[in-house]
């Protein structure tokens, strides 16, 4: 599958949000990109952003609730 090939346009759109494959949600957070704030996550606007198909997936100065589904993460904003 093209996906498996290139996470970054592997992104799905859910009803309160979208979801990413675990593996690009590790990389993320490997590379500090995101970093956990309380029970939610933040952008880290000094470290970068990989690509995505989706301009501004993760804006800076927005909190996130995260779950894992199935070998995905499920993103939604929360503020």
């Amino acid at each position: 599958m093209a996906d498996e090939q290139r996470p970054f346009e592997d992104i799905q759109e859910t009803p309160d949000g979208f979801s990413i494959p675990e593996l690009k949600w590790r990389e993320l957070l490997f590379v500090g990109a995101l970093r956990r704030e309380g029970d939610a996550f933040v952008r880290d606007p000094s470290r970068p952003l990989p690509s995505f198909r989706i301009p501004d997936l993760f804006p800076e100065g927005v909190r996130f609730a995260v779950r894992s589904d199935e070998g995905r993460v499920r993103v939604r904003r929360i503020g």
